[in-house]
């Protein structure tokens, strides 16, 4: 397809991030699983229902446009989630794990951000706004999901994970 207008370009942002958010579906039961912190696991497993529901906003988006929901492969996140599979397969300290899988997450939640963001704008630019107000209110939830994890890793994980690694030093 050729960039050559907004709505393009929109259209083929909209692919990508519902395939995105397709794969992320299929990774967050993964990291609740691995995480030893039940307040992470519990962070983890609502992030899982809301993005099931920014699907369904997708999806919404594209009835309302009269196109079929169909995504195009994100190697973004693609390449993001298998960054996250590797620490999945890690072992060590409960908390490092943690404190990795937080950071896996927020990198997620940044790039989702990213693209909520431009898309939103893209939206309010051409006139679609019941997909910009659906999008914006996907972007608030990206941005309290990130927020949460921020608390989560102040609010203990990266003190213990401090705490597990003791005096070694870094190899």
């Amino acid at each position: 397809m050729s960039l050559d207008s907004l709505d393009k370009l929109f259209l083929e942002e909209l692919k990508d991030v519902y395939n995105a958010e397709k794969q992320i579906v299929r990774a967050l039961p993964r990291m609740a699983k691995a995480a030893e912190s039940r307040e992470l696991q519990q962070a983890f497993t609502q992030h899982l229902r809301e993005t099931q529901g920014h699907v369904q906003r997708l999806e919404q988006i594209f009835q309302g446009l009269d196109l079929t929901a169909r995504g195009k492969k994100c190697k973004g996140m693609e390449g993001l989630l298998e960054e996250g599979k590797e620490i999945l397969e890690q072992e060590g300290e409960g908390a490092v794990i943690d404190a990795a899988l937080i950071s896996a997450a927020q990198r997620v939640e940044h790039y989702e951000m990213a693209a909520y963001g431009c898309l939103r704008t893209y939206a309010q630019l051409l006139g679609y706004s019941d997909a910009e107000k659906l999008l914006q209110q996907t972007l608030n939830e990206e941005e309290a999901a990130d927020q949460k994890l921020t608390q989560i890793g102040a609010g203990g994980v990266n003190q213990a994970a401090v705490a597990a690694g003791g005096e070694e030093e870094l190899e």
